[in-house]
């Protein structure tokens, strides 16, 4: 994580910029295949503020996972794969990281 200081009209604000891993210039899949399942990855840093989801809950692409709150906004992280909810990896409040495993989807 890097300090800058940033100037906007005659105001001097300090932020923190965190760098994001990349191979092949892309950012890491937010899903990825486990033995016949799939891994719903956290798209970002923040905290987990609702969990839409239980585990044996069907979902659908498209569907709402959980409700992720990065710098004061509200993310929905939504499934981008069809299945049934096999293990759920946070719960509200949970602080997780870029890349973070949050939900398995079978």
């Amino acid at each position: 994580m890097k300090v800058y200081k940033i100037k906007v009209n005659g105001k001097t604000y300090e932020v923190e910029v965190e760098s994001v891993t990349e191979s092949n210039n892309k950012i890491e899949e937010p899903v990825k295949s486990l033995e016949g399942t799939k891994v719903v990855k956290a798209p970002m840093a923040g905290a987990i503020i609702d969990v839409k989801v239980s585990v044996g809950s069907k979902v659908k692409v498209g569907d709402t996972l959980v409700i992720l709150e990065a710098m004061k906004l509200e993310n929905e992280v939504k499934s981008q794969v069809s299945g049934t909810v096999t293990e759920i990896k946070v719960s509200k409040g949970t602080q997780v990281k870029n890349g973070d495993v949050i939900i398995i989807v079978g």
